[in-house]
Formats: C-alpha cells, sequence, structure tokens
C-alpha cells in the first residue's frame, strides 16, 4: 500500500489517461471585465485579506477563528476564484468540479435554497488505497460521494437532466475528504463555504466505470447505494444516490447552468463531484473506512478504500 506524504503524487500519474482533459486554468480572458467590474463592486472589503487568511488556513490546516459572515454570495464567488489562483500553482490545475449542498437537509443548516459549486484541482484526486494522515485538514471530514466523467462539450447544450447522460462516459465511487476549515463556534452560512471552495481537500477515486447503453436507458445512477464501514466492519454511514437532488443528473445539469451562469462551460474530461450520498463524518479515531457501492454496474459490488496513519512529515 502506497502512502501519501504531504507532497502528493501528482493524480495524473493514476490516470494518465486523462492528461489530455485536464480543464484549463479557474481564469479565462472573457470573464477578466466582468471580475473587475465585480471587484470595484466589493471595494469595501479587504479582498486581499480575506484570500490570504483562507490560503493560510488551508496551507497550514489551521481552523479559521474569525470570519465575516455578512459575505454576499457574488463577493464569495470572487474571494473563491482568487484562492483557486493561488492554490492551483502547487495543487495543479483544474480537473473538475464539485457540487456541494445537494440534498434539502444540508440546504436549510447553511441557510440556502441551491447547491453551491466547488473547484477540484488534480493533486486533491488520490486512488483508492491511499494512507494519508488523520490530520489531513484543519476539520478533516469523510462522505460517501459519487463522481461522473463528461465525454463532450455537447453536454453545455443539453436542455434537460436527462439529456446530459448522453454525454457522460463513466461513473466513479468518490470518497471526499473535504475540510471546512471554519472553527466549530462560528455559524457558517453559504456564502462562508463558497470562499473557502465550498471544502475541496482531497478525494479517494475508485475504478472508472463505463455508462452502457443500458445506463443512458434505465438511468439506473439514482439507485446507487453507498456503505461505509471502519476497519472494524462496523457500519458508520449509509445513503443512495437519490438523496442527490432526488437524481444525480439534476446535480450534473445544474453544475453546468452554474458554470453558465459564470460564463464557463464543462469539457471533455472533466470529474464532477455529485454531493454526499451519506452523512458528513469526522476523521477521529478510524484507522481505515471502506465505502461498498452497489448498482454502479449490474449488481457488481465495488469497494474503496483509504487508511488513516500519522506521517511524519
Amino acid at each position: 500500500m502506497k502512502k501519501i506524504t504531504l507532497l502528493f503524487i501528482p493524480f495524473l500519474l493514476f490516470f494518465p489517461s486523462l492528461s489530455v482533459a485536464v480543464g484549463g486554468n479557474f481564469y479565462d480572458n472573457t470573464n477578466n471585465d466582468k471580475r473587475a467590474l465585480l471587484l470595484s463592486e466589493i471595494s469595501h472589503l479587504d479582498i486581499k485579506s480575506i484570500v490570504t487568511k483562507i490560503v493560510n488556513a488551508y496551507l497550514n490546516k489551521q481552523t479559521i477563528i474569525e470570519f465575516d459572515d455578512n459575505l454576499k454570495s457574488e463577493e464569495a464567488k470572487i474571494i473563491q476564484e482568487e484562492v483557486i489562483n493561488i492554490l492551483s500553482s502547487s495543487q495543479g490545475k483544474i480537473i473538475g468540479y464539485k457540487a456541494a449542498l445537494t440534498n434539502p437537509r444540508s440546504q436549510k443548516k447553511f441557510n440556502v435554497n441551491q447547491p453551491l459549486l466547488g473547484i477540484l484541482l488534480e493533486k486533491m484526486l488520490l486512488p483508492s488505497g491511499s494512507t494519508i494522515s488523520p490530520n489531513f485538514g484543519a476539520q478533516p471530514m469523510i462522505e460517501g460521494d459519487l463522481m461522473v466523467r463528461v465525454s463532450s462539450e455537447k453536454i453545455n447544450e443539453a436542455t434537460t437532466p436527462q439529456e446530459t447522460l448522453k454525454y457522460l462516459d463513466a461513473v466513479i465511487p468518490f470518497l471526499e475528504l473535504p475540510d471546512l476549515v471554519y472553527d466549530e463556534n462560528i455559524k457558517v452560512n453559504g456564502a462562508m463555504l463558497t470562499a473557502i471552495n465550498v471544502g475541496a481537500r482531497f478525494g479517494i477515486v475508485g475504478d472508472f466505470i463505463k455508462l452502457n447503453q443500458q445506463t443512458a436507458t434505465t438511468n439506473s445512477l439514482k439507485n446507487i447505494s453507498v456503505t461505509l464501514r471502519d476497519e472494524s466492519g462496523k457500519i458508520i454511514g449509509q445513503g443512495n444516490s437519490n438523496t442527490l437532488l432526488g437524481d444525480p443528473l439534476n446535480v450534473v445539469f445544474w453544475i453546468k447552468e452554474e458554470l453558465k451562469t459564470q460564463d464557463k462551460t464543462l469539457k471533455k474530461g472533466d470529474l464532477l463531484s455529485l454531493g454526499s450520498i451519506t452523512p458528513l463524518i469526522p476523521i477521529e479515531t478510524q484507522k481505515m473506512i471502506t465505502a461498498q457501492y452497489t448498482s454502479l454496474e449490474n449488481d457488481e459490488v465495488r469497494k474503496i478504500m483509504v487508511s488513516f496513519e500519522q506521517i511524519n512529515q
């Protein structure tokens, strides 16, 4: 079993076939004028100070103990872009996106009425079987997730969630390892989550399972069950993919539409994390967590796992 230290082996070493599919930088020239306008409109905020606080917390794995809870959604998105621009220098290029708060319960908790969008950088994704420190973040957590891969940029032309399925070529078991960063005494809202890139830190990626014609016909993506077990075999979390806005394809469509509002599009090879299927679980005393996925591919059971071990830096 390979151990992953602080300087993680690049994701592309494990999935070299994706090298041509990696998305570009978060910024593009078409958005520069829009960003400048937004920055001028929120000049009352000390953007640089807020970004520095978030980046330092991320890189040093420290909790944020003070934060402006009056942050607006558009302000948070600007801060998120600045944070990603800095982190990409060490965490690699954009390889996909994540949707957070994809069920009513979690949306109510953070006082929002729709999901939030996060960015996935290539070194955030690790292969099943990886060993990492249990203190991989300031507030390390784990949840059973689900991922799909975009096969064509034509997905941006889809007008319904069901239509997006034609432009997906793989479904992937995925354990997200988010880091909520904020101190437990801070009341976190949706804008504050967006500012920290909705907690994206690491994720454990399983096998890429080809989506076939049967899947496209029956949309079996909404019938996937996930069970999390610790090293003793005890069940610590369970869920079903129909909790993802009622259907994972609704999440795919939402990501596409949300990017459209930011003058961005999905690209071939983009990986999309569709949200929490199981409850969010703090990393405490666990030494290993295994996720069991059923109905990903016919009646086969697929497993992915991650081990936690203190690693000398």
